[in-house]
């Protein structure tokens, strides 16, 4: 099998053109001569409204159906075994790094599997025209992995953090960037080791017509993405008891590395756009380059000296629009900018609620007036109001505050926009229902005043008598 699967420049650049969040690394050695270049490589994001389209990420995690015991990635029925699998049922290409099999993309320009540092299964899925289309998207690419995954002894739960193994007892997937970050983790935080074993999240990535469009749907979804992590927190345990928190996916977030994450004030300031984008991601510490099966580790240093070439591991080199695709994602503040906007702030769920969180930021953005009034929420917080918001929600959910507010009103009032910007989009369903129908998880959450892991606790303390193993039966997918 060979070390890695050649990718053209036409299928590098059709896949970000419809805004996909690759399985894969980039390949694209054009040689970078200007910061220009870097600007407008963002600025070709910009789409027709009539060219939006909807991404929907979401990782799992691999359990042994007997035991409840992590998943090793070699032997005959590992993670390995479990993406060759995959590939014969699926005929997509594979993505092979030093012989062992690290993902699968289509390569008409649909999906992606790939593999997360401590084996957390990852569907970047199509980029697709409604959340009908998410939702079918899901089902089937479930009932495929069940079809592999059951004969193997592997399943897959619904949870933003794994919540009953130690750290030390996740194996490692065979993925040289994920060497570099290990070692570079606990120079920058105390949970970035965490993150990248333990956690599991669901994204949603959307479009945008202009620079200034682009901007607006920036700060609203930044601003209201402690939002979206009280809908979807689910990560109350950690090593089989409560830890203390509704989403501790979140909270680890705020101590990986404060470099590369979190709120981003400039975001609001005036002159906001590519540019100062391209600016602050030039100052990010870079993880690794990535030269043909290699990776190099230059942890620590700016894409900005790599530009001028003055980076120590490769002196004189200049980056490649590879290296910059691949450096900006590397960056995980609550909302990314890439060539589309990625919206991060959620825990994983069972399958029943994914399609929620597409619609909830579909039924916001994707509506002139669902998003202006977003926006009259949201435009007089200050940079210490939204970041107290986000420091909060994490252990609060619900019961966070900003100024004389609970979160919940707020949750509230965003998903009745949300609602109100679905039916204006009117996509209708074969059986006469429009996307609205997919907010149903969020709407009960309002009627109950609960997260998903408020809920969940009350199961641990009741029914599932002080265990969380019930948790890999009621929360599998």
């Amino acid at each position: 099998m060979p070390a890695a699967i050649p990718a053209t420049p036409r299928i590098f650049s059709l896949r970000l053109q419809f805004g996909i969040y690759m399985a894969r690394d980039q390949i694209d050695m054009t040689p970078l001569q200007s910061r220009d270049e870097l600007v407008a490589w963002l600025e070709a994001g910009v789409k027709p409204r009539h060219q939006f389209r909807i991404g929907t990420e979401h990782e799992k995690t691999p359990f042994t159906l007997q035991g409840h015991r992590p998943v090793p990635y070699d032997g005959v029925n590992g993670i390995g075994a479990l993406l060759d699998g995959m590939q014969l049922l699926l005929g997509w290409e594979p993505i092979v790094e030093r012989g062992n099999i690290i993902g699968l993309y289509d390569v008409t320009g649909g999906g992606a599997i790939s593999l997360e540092p401590g084996g957390q299964f990852e569907l970047s899925g199509a980029p697709v025209e409604t959340i009908h289309q998410t939702h079918s998207e899901l089902m089937a690419h479930l009932a495929q992995v069940r079809e592999v995954a059951t004969p193997l002894g592997i399943g897959f739960l619904g949870l933003g953090l794994t919540p009953s193994w130690s750290r030390a007892e996740i194996p490692v997937m065979p993925k040289g960037r994920y060497g570099i970050m290990t070692n570079y983790m606990p120079k920058v935080g105390t949970l970035g080791l965490d993150m990248m074993y333990r956690t599991c999240t669901v994204q949603t990535n959307l479009d945008f017509s202009s620079e200034a469009d682009m901007v607006k749907k920036l700060r609203v979804s930044l601003a209201l993405q402690p939002v979206a992590t009280a809908f979807f927190a689910n990560s109350p345990f950690t090593e089989g008891k409560p830890n203390g928190f509704l989403s501790f996916r979140s909270e680890i977030w705020r101590d990986t590395d404060a470099a590369r994450s979190g709120m981003l004030p400039f975001a609001f300031e005036d002159g906001m756009g590519f540019e100062r984008w391209v600016d602050y991601a030039l100052d990010v510490p870079m993880y690794f380059v990535k030269r043909g099966d290699a990776y190099i580790d230059v942890a620590g240093s700016s894409f900005r000296d790599f530009f001028e070439g003055k980076n120590d591991k490769l002196p004189g080199e200049k980056p490649t629009l590879s290296d910059w695709a691949n450096h900006l994602s590397t960056i995980f503040p609550e909302v990314r900018l890439k060539r589309y906007l990625e919206m991060r702030g959620a825990d994983g769920v069972p399958w029943g609620r994914l399609p929620a969180l597409p619609a909830f930021w579909v039924g916001l953005l994707y509506d002139d007036a669902s998003l202006d009034a977003a926006w009259q929420i949201v435009k007089d917080w200050s940079a210490a109001d939204r970041q107290a918001l986000r420091d909060q929600v994490p252990k609060l959910g619900f019961k966070a505050r900003i100024g004389d507010r609970y979160l919940f009103e707020i949750a509230k009032e965003c998903l009745a926009l949300a609602h109100a910007g679905l039916r204006r989009r009117a996509r209708i369903d074969q059986d006469g229902r429009d996307e609205s129908r997919y907010l149903e998880p969020l709407d009960r959450a309002i009627e109950s005043g609960k997260t998903p892991a408020e809920t969940m606790l009350d199961l641990f303390h009741g029914a599932w008598q002080g265990s969380v193993d019930p948790a890999y039966d009621a929360y599998a997918f």
